[in-house]
């Protein structure tokens, strides 16, 4: 009996293990992850981790699906694609009771401008012009219009109007025919637009902080796949860590994801710029900037009412994964410098 009671305890624990092993298998190696119409400097990290294997060395299944922001977010929520890296929208998900959980970052700095026609000297020549700007509720509109309200004392449909553009090209493609004389640009499609003849009016990361590009995905992916959420965190933070110090490397994914980059030195530009911004690390202050400034966006609709406080944040993101995760990877945290500008 007791040499029995000997085979049974191993067998038992094999089938443990097996189970575990099972278990580890059946979580999804497959990711979908949004991108933006035409590419943008925030997602930088998610198209170097593609291209430069680094999903691949995690053994995922990566890909990455175009869609307009909103588009994205919505898909998220009807469970067709994985993770969106839309911080803004998914903000306004979770406060209005959508099921979502953070996962990492990517850019710590804020990347949009305002990219103008040459004529336009200062923000307050923009009074009566037109300008090009993506979506309210998107980072491409929100930014510029809290830039230019809180610092300038302008405000959209009042000092200046707006008109929403798909994809950044376009807006540049419209400045130069007059059509609109300035735009919300992020950093990349602001350099090609400098040399269309176009000026960066101002850059609003020198003004305010922000988190942008953060990926999130639907609450139920990631407790039903821990270990394919730690594969996309090791992933993204490899390629931040790419990016810091490889500019030869990072050239060509620049050119292949960002549409209007026409050249080698557009794109080494760009880098030169941008390779400190980003951090797979998503401080507190920051992340709980982007919701803050959705609950106000929110008040101003009607849809969040003005007496009723901010929500912790900190429960939308699956920081039990992600900080374990960085520090067994030996990430080096990004160095970030404050904006320059104040109220």
């Amino acid at each position: 009996m007791r040499m029995l009671r000997l085979l049974v305890i191993p067998a038992a624990a094999i089938a443990l293990t097996v189970s575990f092993a099972a278990s580890a298998q059946a979580q999804s190696n497959k990711v979908t992850i949004g991108k933006v119409i035409g590419g943008d400097g925030f997602h930088i990290p998610t198209y170097i981790a593609l291209d430069k294997g680094f999903f691949k060395q995690e053994g995922l299944d990566a890909s990455l699906v175009e869609l307009q922001p909103r588009s994205q977010v919505a898909a998220v929520l009807s469970g067709n694609l994985d993770c969106a890296p839309i911080p803004s929208g998914g903000a306004q998900a979770a406060l209005s009771g959508a099921k979502i959980m953070y996962i990492v970052g990517e850019s710590l700095k804020s990347q949009w401008t305002i990219t103008t026609r040459a004529d336009i000297k200062k923000p307050q020549d923009l009074e009566g012009k037109t300008l090009g700007l993506g979506q309210p509720g998107g980072a491409d509109y929100d930014e510029a219009q809290a830039v230019l309200h809180r610092f300038f004392h302008m405000d959209a449909g009042k000092d200046y109007k707006v008109i929403s553009f798909q994809a950044e090209p376009e807006r540049i493609a419209a400045m130069v025919n007059n059509d609109i004389q300035g735009a919300s640009l992020s950093i990349p499609h602001a350099i090609v637009a400098e040399k269309a003849g176009l000026k960066v009016l101002l850059r609003t990361g020198d003004y305010i902080p922000r988190a942008g590009g953060t990926i999130w995905c639907s609450q139920e992916f990631v407790q039903k796949n821990p270990e394919t959420v730690k594969k996309i965190v090791r992933a993204i933070a490899k390629a931040i860590m790419y990016f810091r110090t490889n500019k030869a490397g990072s050239i060509p994914v620049m050119e292949h994801h960002i549409g209007s980059i026409k050249n080698d030195e557009e794109a080494g530009l760009i880098w030169d710029q941008l390779h400190d911004s980003f951090g797979a690390e998503v401080p507190k202050d920051l992340f709980r900037d982007i919701f803050e400034s959705r609950r106000l966006t929110m008040i101003a609709a009607r849809q969040w009412p003005a007496d009723k406080p901010l929500p912790d944040p900190e429960q939308f993101l699956a920081r039990n994964l992600l900080d374990p995760t960085l520090k067994q990877m030996g990430y080096v945290p990004t160095n970030l410098a404050a904006p320059t500008k104040a109220d």
